[in-house]
């Protein structure tokens, strides 16, 4: 019974893992325009999807036992992650918030490895360094590609207009998040059937087959509000700005998933997409809600799901209630103090507005 639960979340943590995979891979060609329906953009993440998620096997290998040593995990402790990461990455997709599931599995996973105080740290500290290292990364290359781009498409205005152009520029809009979408199904396939390998449920092979068709499938079925999200509200791009941000996003997660390292995709491609609209607009984009929508949630999801793994070992593993207490009192009382800063906040800005300003 509690076999079937484990896989039951895994597949159903896969879906949205490729809804949330969508918004990374085709964002791009779906906001420039190069693929005008919704529809055609998940179907083309999916089978991309699959085809780099035969190629994850790296990946699967570290989320599996590069974290917490082999033999800590059992069946119930990768319910118990796969719960924790499945809920905080569902809620952000309902929400329509491109959302890192490497950063959300490895937090639930963390969250057990401080539970019976076994973390391999050296192993953690460079995942969790290469999280810092490749959005920054990407963001710079955004933002150099795009200062070139905005150069060349003022100097050879052909490059924006309609003309012979634009359908070679389209293609090749569509060739980069083709290869980001492969890059997705290598690298997030392993955060959902990862732990199952861990505990010996399957092995690698089979777990990379089987995950990537969850994953193609939660593209098709569940990837629209997210694909909407990151196409067309961060900032509008031309076709040469959404294939620097593909091929950036698309590299750099293919490089590190050769070495092992689950990265955050979306993480990435965000990144990159909010340096190329930095090199277009200037920095006032960073005042656009959604942008900061997205940086809160990047900041609290490995948190909330290492939180929700910790706190679930320590109700049905453990049973060590007292502590389980204490953690609960500081979340809430955290919530708490958050939601009256916000509230603080929004009074004052109200004030503000009435008042005409300063």
């Amino acid at each position: 019974m509690l076999v079937a639960v484990a896989f039951i979340i895994a597949f159903f943590f896969a879906m949205n893992i490729g809804a949330s995979g969508t918004a990374a891979s085709m964002g791009p060609a779906y906001g420039s325009g190069a693929i005008s329906k919704k529809r055609t953009a998940m179907i083309i993440v999916a089978i991309f999807a699959l085809l780099g998620a035969l190629s994850g096997g790296e990946v699967v290998r570290t989320i599996g036992n590069g974290i917490i040593p082999p033999g800590v995990l059992d069946v119930e402790v990768v319910i118990i992650v796969l719960a924790a990461a499945c809920l905080s990455l569902f809620l952000a997709n309902m929400l329509g918030i491109p959302l890192s599931t490497s950063e959300v599995v490895v937090g639930a996973i963390v969250g057990a490895g401080i539970a019976y105080q076994a973390l391999l740290f050296e192993q953690l500290l460079v995942i969790m360094a290469f999280w810092i290292i490749t959005p920054v990364t990407a963001f710079l290359m955004g933002l150099i590609f795009g200062k070139w781009i905005r150069y060349a498409e003022n100097r050879w205005k052909e490059l924006t207009e309609l003309g012979k152009w634009k359908r070679p520029l389209a293609f090749l809009l569509i060739a980069a998040g083709c290869i980001e979408a492969y890059a997705a199904g290598m690298n997030n396939v392993a955060n959902a059937v990862g732990p199952l390998v861990g505990v010996g449920l399957l092995d690698v092979t089979t777990a990379v087959l089987v995950g990537g068709l969850f994953v193609s499938l939660g593209a098709v079925l569940l990837g629209g509000r997210v694909l909407e999200t990151n196409g067309k509200k961060i900032t509008q791009l031309s076709l040469l700005q959404g294939s620097a941000v593909s091929f950036t996003g698309g590299s750099l997660v293919i490089t590190a998933s050769i070495f092992g390292l689950p990265v955050p995709l979306t993480q990435i491609t965000t990144s990159a997409i909010v340096g190329v609209g930095t090199a277009d607009k200037g920095f006032k984009m960073w005042r656009q809600s959604i942008v900061k929508q997205i940086i809160k949630v990047w900041v609290v999801s490995p948190v909330i799901s290492l939180v929700l793994s910790y706190g679930l070992i320590l109700l049905f593993k453990t049973t060590d209630y007292y502590t389980l207490f204490v953690i609960l009192s500081v979340f809430i009382a955290t919530a708490g103090v958050y939601s009256l800063y916000l509230s603080t906040r929004a009074e004052r800005r109200s004030t503000y507005d009435e008042g005409g300003g300063i």
